[in-house]
């Protein structure tokens, strides 16, 4: 795909954990915000995975969709619906509409004017469904570049979201925010590099999966010492937008084309479940930026 890095090592040559049964791990109801992808297609560029020069097919966008939500309901999870906006192809990567912990959804202020107006109507929905919504003042991009690991907020940043915001972030929620540096511009957002493997808040054991070129070397220090179990995973699986998971603590939607991620998860007892997205990837999307969780 034009604009990516070169392939890197394959899952071969990378280190895995000792095995363990799935059975040892639980999977846990959650609660995601969707947006259904009516209006998508590639109109403009603001990543270098959009060509707009390109045709998209947005029937079979809203098809590929449609597989991931009821991948979500299978699973048990609960799934509220924010109305697509007419001339907004993007505000189906639900991720960057906000971020929400304790009843508080940070919103989010994007960079690219194309893309400014989901910033109010996702903060609109928050308020409608009862959340205290916080109006950010510096550039963000939601949980594309705002994750929740355990009880630790890692925070992105070097193409979209204004560093400052992490402080912001910080007194917002009263939580630990450690700031990583993204440098490779096909992974412009941290759900694209990271994938939070054990989510839930107060587990000592929160573990993620994170592809290393795509931070600088102060990043990947940070991320060795504070997960020294993640698993590392390839180019090739990162290309295909593999990181861009979702996981309950057991299962983990991922892009199908990961297979090499997909063979890593198991090795670990997580039970991959692989959708395909390719139309979404058009726009630089796969599952994690379709899916925006609720933490009330």
């Amino acid at each position: 795909m034009a604009g990516l890095a070169s392939a890197g090592p394959t899952t071969a040559g990378l280190a895995s954990a000792p095995l363990r049964s799935a059975g040892e791990r639980q999977g846990n109801t959650r609660r995601y915000l969707m947006c259904r992808p009516d209006h998508f297609t590639v109109s403009y560029r603001i990543n270098p995975w959009m060509h707009p020069e390109d045709p998209t097919d947005t029937s079979l966008a809203v098809q590929q969709w449609e597989s991931l939500h009821a991948a979500y309901l299978a699973l048990g999870h609960d799934i509220e619906l924010i109305e697509p906006g007419a001339g907004l192809p993007d505000m189906v990567f639900a991720a960057n509409g906000g971020f929400t912990l304790d009843g508080i959804a940070y919103g989010a202020k994007f960079t690219h004017p194309e893309r400014a107006p989901e910033g109010p109507a996702y903060m609109d929905w928050f308020r409608d469904a009862g959340f205290r919504v916080i109006e950010p003042e510096f550039v963000n991009e939601g949980e594309g570049d705002i994750m929740l690991v355990g009880d630790t907020i890692l925070a992105g940043t070097g193409f979209r979201t204004d560093p400052r915001s992490h402080d912001e972030v910080r007194r917002v929620f009263d939580r630990e925010v450690l700031s990583l540096t993204l440098v490779n511009p096909s992974f412009y957002h941290l759900d694209t590099a990271i994938s939070v493997l054990d989510p839930l808040s107060g587990d000592a054991a929160a573990n993620i999966a994170y592809l290393p070129e795509a931070f600088d070397a102060d990043g990947n220090r940070l991320l060795e010492q504070r997960y020294p179990d993640a698993i590392r995973v390839s180019t090739e699986d990162a290309a295909v937008l593999g990181l861009n998971s979702i996981s309950d603590g057991r299962n983990v939607v991922i892009a199908a084309r990961a297979v090499g991620f997909d063979a890593q998860l198991r090795e670990r007892g997580y039970h991959p479940i692989g959708v395909d997205l390719s139309e979404l990837l058009l726009g630089g999307g796969g599952v994690k930026c379709c899916t925006l969780e609720l933490r009330s």
